[in-house]
């Protein structure tokens, strides 16, 4: 442990509960730890195991329906649980910070930055304005923002979800507060954003010598700038200890199930592809997609996609992996017919698919199904479960409501879902459950090809496994195909056998999945794949310069001008060529082809050969200054 003396923070015996229609439950049980002075310690644990309610207590904060019913918290000299309203108020801010998941959902869409950061400062008169501001800027500096002297003055949508996340760490370290609570900083990130903030919010916590309750799911993560972990099942504590051991050696199986589920490649084994000369399931030729009608020149007045090209055969997976913004949605969109390509073709079993949906038959329709992200929207919270599955048992095959009955059950069972869960509510089901509802209703139609849009990305580490091999699972039982959509690499790894990479609406890259875990690779890539966090302490300080200043401030946004889209964030691009050249098309001897003007020898050196490693976040860290 960090630090000398009493720990700053020591939670005894904390009980919360919670009030329902069966009376009150318990949803933390006797919870106790400490936080030494300077350490960083994280909450692990699923969805409902207790993490964010046991942070929100050192608050003094109780959702609406819950309550702290018994123990102690102190955080330095202050009893927090014996607080009245008006003293809880006084630390909030001040004594205990709070750095939300979603910074988007927390700022003011009104006002300007520097107002909302400097806020609590103002609040507590701790500060003048002049003082404030001046400090704010210097934070800014710390979290490595860009233009730290002026950034203050745009409003929220005017930065992108990276500079967001690192504006809230500064709110929240404006008062010098004793302990910082940051609740899934990262989550709601890309991979390349997810590196700039980790980085920049373990610089300042060094630097400033803070304490911090680190709450997450994600174990790779969490080994990158916690000094101890707490694992958190059902409310109680299973295991406490350094992150080295815990990583290495936990002892309680249900730390090992974590670990396990960390990495869903390390045991998944999908099929080999069909051979090629099977005839492709779903063709996809000269795609061009986006929003807001169409110029004089029939082209999108908002392009997403261009000239996208990709083969499924039956029975296969193709992985879509790119950043936010790269076109992953819109293509599954375009393909079950809800967004009309503007050109090229999509091919069903050898047959030309009508652009729009309400133009296809009912055949096409149902053997094309699409699993949206999020169950919570996909599913209608007035209906039942059976009625939700019987619609498109009717819809598709006509069955009689006593048919659709058994058949719903049947689809339940296919889903690994108990029977009893049909006459619930979706507002009665777990995240994962929802999730296997949501699939259930796909599997209704009886499809050849299923789009799954970020299934997993909302869940867990241990339920997202679970649906993965329910998906294996499926494929295996039923002959199923699927276009797996994803932003996180190692999830694309576990279940696809080919994966396309999409940056800004343009393949860069396509191959079976072994291969492009081998050099050469497109840079973007490479990008890609380095920066999925490893788990293991330390491999945050070892990301080389050289791809730092790729992921620095990147966002997945074609240039109007380039013909590579990647050109403005590359390391390697060729001054006076990507910028005005179309990268050709190279096919690789591993088996895979990327659109790129390095050659295969130039790329293999580059990301083969030693890289120096990456400096402490600054500002000036870009290997290009960015403009915006």
């Amino acid at each position: 442990m960090n630090g000398e003396g009493a720990p700053l923070v020591d939670v005894v015996g904390l009980r919360v509960t919670a009030r329902g229609a069966r009376g009150e439950t318990v949803i933390v049980d006797d919870v106790s730890f400490k936080i030494a002075r300077g350490e960083v310690v994280a909450l692990i644990g699923e969805s409902g195991s207790g993490k964010t309610t046991i942070a929100l207590s050192l608050l003094g904060y109780a959702r609406p329906g819950c309550r702290i019913d018994a123990g102690s918290i102190r955080v330095g000299n202050t009893m927090v649980h014996a607080l009245s309203p008006s003293g809880l108020a006084q630390i909030r801010g001040r004594q205990v910070s709070y750095i939300a998941q979603s910074a988007a959902a927390s700022f003011n869409p009104f006002q300007r930055v520097m107002a909302q950061v400097i806020e609590s400062a103002r609040i507590h008169h701790l500060l003048t304005r002049h003082a404030a501001e001046a400090k704010a800027k210097s934070l800014f500096r710390a979290l490595a923002l860009p233009d730290p002297d002026h950034v203050g003055r745009r409003f929220p949508h005017q930065v992108s979800g990276g500079q967001l996340q690192r504006l809230m760490a500064a709110m929240a370290l404006i008062t010098d507060p004793e302990l910082v609570i940051m609740d899934e900083p990262t989550t709601a990130l890309d991979v390349t954003t997810q590196i700039e903030v980790l980085r920049a919010f373990k610089s300042v916590v060094k630097q400033h010598h803070t304490t911090a309750l680190y709450v997450s799911h994600d174990l790779s993560v969490v080994a990158q700038i916690a000094d101890r972990i707490i694992v958190l099942r059902d409310g109680a504590i299973q295991e406490v200890g350094p992150t080295a051991r815990i990583l290495s050696a936990p002892t309680h199986t249900y730390t090992q199930s974590l670990l396990a589920a960390a990495d869903p490649a390390s045991h998944s084994t999908p099929s080999a592809p069909p051979p090629p000369r099977d005839p492709p399931l779903l063709q996809v030729k000269g795609l061009i997609a986006g929003y807001g009608g169409c110029t004089s020149q029939g082209l999108p007045q908002l392009p997403v996609l261009h000239d996208i090209d990709l083969t499924i055969q039956p029975g296969s997976v193709l992985g879509i992996i790119g950043e936010s913004g790269s076109g992953k949605s819109t293509l599954a969109r375009v393909v079950a017919g809800l967004l009309p390509a503007a050109r090229g073709t999509i091919t069903l079993d050898g047959q030309v698919l009508p652009a729009q949906a309400a133009q296809r038959t009912r055949e096409q329709l149902r053997r094309i199904q699409i699993v949206f992200q999020s169950a919570d929207v996909a599913l209608n919270p007035a209906h039942r479960v059976t009625r939700i599955l019987a619609r498109p048992l009717r819809f598709y095959h006509g069955l009689s409501d006593a048919d659709a009955s058994r058949r719903v059950r049947t689809l339940l069972d296919m889903v690994r879902l108990s029977p009893a869960l049909a006459d619930r509510y979706p507002a009665e089901l777990s995240g994962g459950q929802k999730q296997r509802v949501n699939l259930a209703r796909a599997l209704a139609a009886e499809p050849r090809l299923i789009l799954c849009d970020e299934v997993t990305s909302a869940l867990d580490t241990v339920v997202g496994a679970a649906i993965l091999e329910l998906l294996s699972e499926l494929r295996r039982e039923l002959g199923l195909a699927y276009m797996f959509i994803s932003h996180d690499l190692s999830t694309v790894r576990a279940i696809c056998d080919e994966v396309m990479i999409l940056y800004a609406g343009q393949a860069v890259e396509y191959g079976h999945r072994s291969a492009l875990l081998t050099p050469p690779r497109h840079p973007y890539t490479d990008l890609l794949i380095s920066s999925v966090p490893e788990l293991r302490t330390g491999w945050l300080d070892g990301i080389s310069r050289f791809h730092l200043n790729e992921a620095l401030d990147g966002t997945a946004v074609r240039s109007a001008t380039s013909p590579c889209a990647f050109v403005s964030r590359c390391a390697m691009r060729i001054p006076g060529v990507c910028e005005t050249q179309l990268p050709p098309v190279r096919h690789l001897p591993k088996g895979t082809a990327i659109h790129c003007h390095r050659t295969e020898q130039e790329l293999l050196a580059a990301q083969t050969g030693p890289t120096p490693a990456a400096p402490a976040p600054t500002s000036h860290n870009t290997l290009y200054e960015r403009t915006e």
